[in-house]
């Protein structure tokens, strides 16, 4: 992997929830020491369960989230900032350098705003450019590589369907000229010829302008077509990480592997074999002691239930938290075939 543009160590977001019993404090692990290293220009999965911490996790790279433990260093060409010690100056610089794509592109635009408008505010209210014509400029320019028409500046975003708001919302992001984005479900809520144009959009972006991307999802085939590296979350911990194509083709997480055995097959002859995991995500105010995943795992043995897993290395940029990672094949225990990547959406 290239040098890091954004690095977490051990790094944990909890929140106080409430008094417990006996007036003890009770707290959510929401991320809990996560450790996460995302290259220059990298396109970076992250997958896992709703409840998993994806977004939370998400928001503390961006210094949305508080950070409880642990570090965050970002670094490029110009500054190095600790995200745990931002002057006001220095978190408003990083805000240039580090933008969100959200989930929603009907909920995240003013409906009393022009396009236009939209997309130039970052611009103004980050001191950016010094002209409305040099504002118009970078508007124009961020909108042509959007595929937005400039005709399409003058109008409100109720006049859009789902996929064009959503690249309002990418020029948007964009504007300011980021190194580093969050895509957060970006094309979850849009129709799936839609989320193959847009995703074949943040990619070409991606390559032209040299961002490096986080992208969050719960949909493994979308992570497939353009991630190529890809983390896996449950219960706000890291259980996996490698190069796409070395996880699709060989997980070494049960967890990893029931989440693949859900992708759909393109082969009509192909009658499935997903596997169902058994149960819900426990509680993060009372997880279970061990590895957090063995309430469900069909794996599980007594070592699990009683020592938590080390994220470990078992080959070059392959890391997972199972005690047996080096004993199974889950891919063939779960009786299905490895999905194919990059194949598409």
């Amino acid at each position: 992997m290239s040098r890091p543009v954004i690095e977490a160590v051990d790094l944990s977001v909890r929140y106080r929830i409430g008094s417990g019993l006996l007036g003890g404090r009770s707290y959510l692990n929401a991320v809990d020491r996560v450790s996460v290293s995302i290259g220059r220009g990298s396109f970076y999965g992250l997958v896992g369960e709703s409840g998993s911490g994806k977004t939370t996790l998400g928001r503390a790279l961006l210094r949305a989230a508080p950070i409880t433990e642990g570090s965050v260093i970002y670094q490029d060409d110009e500054v190095r900032y600790d995200l745990r010690n931002l002057s006001a100056q220095d978190l408003k610089d990083y805000r240039k350098r580090a933008q969100l794509i959200f989930q929603d592109p009907y909920a995240a635009l003013s409906p009393r705003m022009t396009v236009r408008d939209i997309i130039a505010e970052p611009l103004e209210v980050m001191g950016l450019t010094r002209s409305r014509e040099e504002t118009d400029a970078r508007v124009r320019e961020i909108a042509a590589k959007c595929r937005l028409n400039l005709e399409h500046l003058r109008r409100f975003p109720h006049a859009f369907s789902g996929g064009q708001r959503q690249r309002i919302s990418i020029a948007r992001a964009l504007v300011s000229r980021p190194r580093f984005v969050v895509a957060d479900e970006s094309v979850a809520a849009l129709d799936v010829s839609i989320q193959a144009d847009v995703l074949n959009l943040l990619q070409a972006i991606q390559q032209e302008m040299g961002i490096s991307f986080l992208f969050i999802s719960h949909d493994l085939s979308v992570v497939a077509h353009v991630c190529d590296h890809v983390a896996v979350m449950y219960l706000g911990q890291l259980v996996e990480t490698a190069p796409t194509a070395e996880l699709f083709s060989r997980p070494r997480h049960p967890y990893t592997s029931a989440l693949l055995s859900a992708i759909p097959s393109l082969d009509p002859d192909d009658q499935g074999n997903a596997e169902k995991l058994e149960g819900e995500i426990p509680s993060p105010t009372n997880p279970p002691p061990g590895c957090k995943f063995h309430t469900r795992c069909r794996f599980a043995r007594d070592a699990c239930r009683l020592e938590t897993p080390a994220l470990r290395e078992l080959s070059a940029g392959h890391f997972a938290a199972c005690h047996f990672a080096e004993e199974f094949d889950f891919r063939r225990e779960h009786g299905h075939q490895t999905s194919p990547v990059n194949a598409g959406v």
